[in-house]
């Protein structure tokens, strides 16, 4: 796909993680940046893949209902460990659901610090 851009946003929420041996087991938060990039073949009329602000608002919808909660008491994290990975999951299945038609989300990285990520490619690619 020879188009692809990349949009932004954050989400904080608190979570623990279950049967992990260490203090991420116990309750504490992250305020994650979320990057979601979004490909595909074709330009609208206006020369766009996707207008950036729609792509925007479609992240920033699903994120909305995992903004300042705990994870590990809402659907599916209540029955799966909040991981990043997980989450990345989550996000962009969520996303994908609500792209037009032409548009094909390429991965979601969740950055829980500076320093450490996790990304979820769909369709399993390396790369990105």
């Amino acid at each position: 796909m020879p188009y692809e851009l990349l949009v932004r946003d954050h989400v904080s929420a608190a979570h623990n993680l279950r049967r992990y041996q260490g203090k991420c087991e116990r309750l504490h938060g992250h305020n994650w940046r979320v990057e979601a990039r979004l490909a595909g073949d074709e330009l609208d009329n206006e020369g766009m893949l996707i207008d950036f602000s729609l792509a925007k608002q479609i992240l920033a919808e699903v994120l909305d209902n995992l903004d300042h909660v705990y994870l590990n008491d809402v659907p599916p994290f209540d029955e799966i460990n909040p991981s990043s990975e997980n989450l990345a999951r989550v996000i962009a299945e969520r996303m994908a659901d609500r792209l037009p038609p032409g548009v094909r989300l390429t991965s979601v990285t969740t950055w829980e610090s500076d320093r450490c990520a996790a990304t979820y490619r769909p369709d399993g690619a390396a790369g990105g």
